[in-house]
């Protein structure tokens, strides 16, 4: 067959150039393995995307929160307190139009509350009118005037426990972004936002022309889409390689997910600034963060600020560049002026405006409690847990009984300094930790780890272990009162010197505070002016052994040594452990360990556990109630007396002081009847401080429970106790018709016999 010319001629051509067949196979090979490739890529682009897209894109931190403020008729709390917690929430003092915003006067307080969603189902957002008498709500109504029976302010957020990378963002749905935020994002950053398929082929052309004026990359034509890809899957390196994998993974992304889960994951993952460490990330977080209030409260001129920082969020950062951030808010007003996004009266009022920014922190920072809760966490979730998954904790921890803490500690330091003339120097080395919780439950609802409270170091409350001197006395007599055939409060004790020999050929002997011997005392006596001689004298009659063990009863974590040391508190603790062991006390012979977490939800809502009261009764009523009646007698008139110079007198509290030697340590413990704390002061390098117990730390203690505590020891006497009244010289019992004979508790079995009627009238004469 007769080939026709022009094959005939190729043919021929590539006789005489064998060298182009050859080539051009090659090139044939070369595209098809490209391909090859280029599939395999995209497809390696793709399985990516679809398993950070569909999975979570980010690590979470962990949110913790305070206990929720409860309102309700008859509650005991002030006007000026309920205003802290709001403004301690961010809310706003002006003519409510809207929610987090309230308006006071007189004793009555208008508030539209946020809402929130709990453990137990969602609060919702309300309108409330509170009214007091005094310092009690007397009314809780709606605006129509119906009773409420309660409302649930939202928690304060005290902390985070944040990822590695140190990503912060606060996630947001779409819905819950203001519809204006939403169309100026896309008339500034992306007008085709939904007509174009994630990339813009008109922005490219314009960014590659000013890339080749400029002769380098100096513009990335880029989609939100394209923003999201580099953000979410790549780095921010300007580059032509990062482009030419940002397009493709651009067009899969668009043609994988709808639209609008596009632009909420650009919403939450956008960058805003750099707090220190924390990066703050997504309109969620960036709202809270600049204007310390929820997105959905935004007004115009707020969330034109945050579009406008996308362009730069360093160089138009608001608080360090205000001018250029003005100037480029007024910009994206102007846009949105232009494109009919707002009139013309609300873009000239917007532009009028200043930037609004809030310096107030989205976080009441407590880096104390935190660490106590980071620690209780710890037992049950693994540091994954904690950074990544968005769980959010709520506590105990009271905004309220924190800032009474604080203030107390600033005002018992000025006193302090003045009654002991202290120097600048003493003063600024002198340190502090306290604790405060519930009485009865041991709800951990403040905590102070040093004398600057705010500040995130050394948290002495958990970790500095320090003697506790005769805190301990309590402890030791509580173990004579057990056994109720053999002592009670008027039972005779020994407050003579003691010398006993030690194992390296020494004499230890103890003394009181004072000097001074008193001989026998009743028990009663003796531990309301903290005798050292009858405690050392009636513990080592009772037992080191039996002491001890009482202890890790107590507080299962220490176990003392069985040593005379111990009965003046040779022992060391920290406050958190000295807590524990009050606590019991608090609450009456149960042993209710501190919590501090009430229960913890997944990022979703849904309960994942809660921290119930768990309590079970460690010592009998009896003894309790006759140990309480005598802390209440040291408080009274013992080495706790100081603390009525600022208690009401009608306020029954029991505590103890304690002092280590040398004057190194100074303690305080005490409970009323809805809370108890521990205080203590003293030097970080362990010199001496000048101050006792009653000087030092129960000044903190006072004024703390002046401001807090609300409900005094009650004394009901449980079945198991019978009063008798006892001779207030002999001591002995007596007829409960004698003048000036004192009533006191006793073991219903073991009431001392009444005195000889013989005796009995010339005694009470």
């Amino acid at each position: 067959m007769r080939l026709i010319p022009s094959l005939q001629s190729t043919r021929n051509f590539v006789k005489r150039h064998p060298w182009l067949l050859t080539t051009l196979t090659l090139l044939v090979v070369c595209v098809l393995l490209l391909g090859a490739l280029a599939s395999r890529t995209l497809e390696r682009l793709d399985t990516r995307i679809q398993t950070v897209f569909d999975g979570p894109k980010w690590s979470i931190p962990a949110r913790v929160y305070a206990r929720p403020l409860e309102l309700y008729q008859g509650q005991e709390i002030s006007l000026s307190a309920t205003i802290d917690e709001l403004n301690n929430l961010g809310y706003q003092r002006k003519n409510i139009d809207g929610p987090g915003q309230y308006n006071p006067g007189g004793n009555r307080l208008s508030v539209q509350t946020r809402g929130f969603r709990f453990a137990d189902g969602p609060e919702p957002a309300s309108n409330l009118v509170i009214r007091w008498s005094g310092n009690t709500i007397s009314e809780l109504l709606d605006t129509k005037g119906n009773d409420v029976a309660i409302a649930r302010l939202e928690p304060v957020l005290i902390g985070r426990i944040s990822p590695a990378q140190n990503e912060d963002r606060l996630l947001v749905s779409l819905d819950q972004l203001p519809t204006g935020l939403i169309d100026a994002l896309l008339a500034v950053e992306d007008p085709k936002f939904y007509q174009h398929s994630g990339i813009s082929l008109r922005g490219i052309a314009r960014a590659m022309w000013v890339n080749l004026k400029e002769w380098r990359f100096a513009q990335g034509g880029s989609t939100l889409t394209q923003q999201l890809v580099k953000n979410l899957f790549l780095t921010r390196e300007r580059s032509l390689k990062r482009k030419l994998t940002e397009w493709p993974m651009a067009l899969i992304l668009e043609r994988r997910y709808e639209k609008d889960d596009i632009l909420q994951a650009f919403a939450n993952e956008v960058f805003f600034a750099q707090d220190r460490s924390r990066a703050i990330h997504g309109f969620g977080l960036a709202s809270y963060y600049f204007f310390n209030k929820p997105i959905q409260e935004l007004q115009t001129h707020q969330y034109a600020l945050l579009v406008a920082m996308l362009k730069g969020p360093s160089y138009y950062n608001p608080i360090r560049h205000p001018e250029r951030a003005l100037k480029r808010r007024n910009l994206v007003l102007r846009i949105m002026l232009r494109d009919n996004l707002l009139d013309e009266a609300t873009a000239t009022a917007a532009q009028a405006r200043d930037l609004g920014i809030s310096r107030q922190t989205d976080i009441q920072q407590q880096p104390a409690y935190l660490d106590l809760v980071a620690r209780q966490l710890k037992r049950d979730y693994s540091t994954e847990d904690l950074h990544k998954n968005g769980l959010s904790i709520f506590t105990n921890f009271d905004p309220l009984v924190q800032q009474a803490l604080e203030l107390s500690l600033d005002e018992a330091y000025v006193q302090i300094a003045a009654e002991n003339n202290f120097t600048p120097e003493q003063t600024k080395t002198l340190e502090t930790a306290a604790i405060v919780s519930k009485a009865s439950t041991g709800e951990v609802v403040a905590l102070v780890g040093g004398r600057e409270a705010r500040y995130a170091g050394f948290n002495r409350a958990l970790d500095a272990s320090r003697p506790i001197g005769s805190l301990v006395k309590p402890f030791v007599y509580l173990a004579a009162l057990l056994q109720p055939q053999n002592y009670n409060l008027i039972t005779t004790v020994d407050d003579t010197a003691v010398f006993l020999d030690q194992p390296d050929g020494s004499i230890w002997a103890p003394a009181n505070f004072t000097g001074l011997s008193h001989g026998p005392v009743p028990l009663l006596t003796a531990l309301t002016h903290s005798y050292n001689q009858a405690a050392v004298n009636t513990g080592l009659a009772i037992g080191l052994e039996r002491i001890s063990s009482l202890l890790t009863q107590l507080h299962p974590s220490i176990s003392p040594a069985h040593l005379p040391s111990l009965l003046l508190g040779a022992l060391d603790l920290s406050v958190v452990d000295v807590a524990e062991l009050y606590q019991t006390l608090a609450a009456s012979g149960f042993s209710t360990p501190l919590r501090a977490i009430r229960e913890i939800q997944a990022v979703d809502g849904e309960l994942l556990q809660r921290y119930p009261l768990a309590g079970r009764q460690v010592i009998d009523q009896a003894s309790m109630h006759i140990l309480n009646y005598a802390l209440q007698n040291t408080m009274r008139k013992g080495t706790g007396r100081r603390a009525y110079r600022h208690l009401d007198p009608a306020l029954a509290v029991a505590g103890k002081s304690g002092t280590s030697n040398d004057l190194r340590d100074s303690w305080f413990a005490g409970y009323s009847g809805d809370f108890a704390s521990v205080v203590w002061m003293g030097n970080d390098d362990n010199s001496p401080t000048e101050l006792t117990g009653s000087r030092g730390a129960l000044e903190v203690w006072a004024r703390t429970f002046a401001k807090i505590s609300t409900t005094g020891l009650r004394f009901n006497a449980p079945s198991s106790i019978s009063y008798a009244a006892i001779h207030p010289v002999t001591g002995k019992r007596v007829d409960s018709g004698c003048r000036g004979a004192r009533l006191l508790p006793f073991h219903r079995h073991h009431v001392p016999p009444i005195e000889p009627e013989a005796l009995l009238h010339s005694r009470c004469q």
